[in-house]
């Protein structure tokens, strides 16, 4: 591909579609399953700001997008100590990023043309344990985007919350016999929200026919699987999301070819 100057045009030489969508939580609560308060919480920060940075290096268009649109909450914790790394102080200082970020997308105007797009990135917090579950356009976005075979889908930390109520083509669980990770139920006892999660993901995952694997806490971890009708990429921590959304990179090249 070359641009009218002559010179290689990289937007256009990476994937087939409109780009990625990075999509987040709207919550900046969720509901405690062990007392019943409400346990603060939003986006988990470095989770859709690493991955915007490998996106967008590459050359590709960058949809931010949220389940009700908007501002997107962020979880007070993911911008402390080590948490707030390099890439989420750059990202609170990028005018463009935070302009996208300020007015994200809401799910429900794309959920019909995901399969459009290269890539649907799902970032997690654990506000996602209040707005990816039970959600029936989030359902049928990465059931969509999955089995077109041509987007994506990829999911990191919290974020596969939102793929445990996919489906394959034939209705069965889209986790079922895929390789996957996330967050570690031994991660989830380590930060006290074991009792408060509405369940555990690498339990639940399990539970639902997924070859579950990980690296010891907090060590980053991707697993990819295109043993299906499409291609999943899953990040099990934080830490996971710079090897996350790369790989996702890769299959966004392989995909496309």
């Amino acid at each position: 591909n070359l641009s009218k100057a002559g010179a290689p045009s990289i937007s256009m030489s990476i994937g087939r579609g409109k780009g990625v969508v990075i999509l987040s939580t709207s919550a900046d609560s969720f509901k405690s399953a062990a007392d019943g308060k409400e346990h603060k919480t939003g986006l988990w920060l470095e989770e859709l700001a690493t991955p915007y940075y490998i996106f967008t290096k590459a050359g590709l268009k960058v949809t931010v997008a949220s389940i009700k649109g908007g501002e997107i909450p962020v979880d007070a914790s993911s911008k402390s100590g080590d948490f707030y790394t390099e890439d989420c102080k750059a990202f609170d200082k990028d005018e463009t990023a935070q302009k996208l970020f300020k007015s994200s997308v809401k799910l429900s105007t794309i959920v019909d043309s995901i399969a459009d797009y290269d890539a649907l990135y799902l970032a997690g917090g654990h506000g996602t344990c209040a707005d990816y579950i039970d959600n029936k356009e989030l359902d049928k976005a990465i059931s969509d985007a999955y089995n077109s075979g041509k987007c994506v889908v990829a999911a990191d930390c919290h974020g596969p919350v939102g793929i445990c109520g996919a489906t394959k083509k034939n209705g069965e669980p889209l986790i079922k016999g895929l390789a996957v990770t996330g967050f570690a139920d031994s991660e989830e006892k380590a930060v006290g929200l074991d009792k408060a999660v509405p369940f555990l993901l690498e339990s639940k995952m399990k539970e639902l026919g997924a070859k579950y694997s990980k690296e010891n806490d907090w060590n980053p971890c991707a697993v990819c699987d295109e043993s299906g009708d499409g291609v999943l990429v899953t990040g099990q921590n934080p830490a996971s999301s710079r090897k996350a959304a790369e790989k996702v990179l890769e299959m966004i090249k392989k995909v496309s070819k």
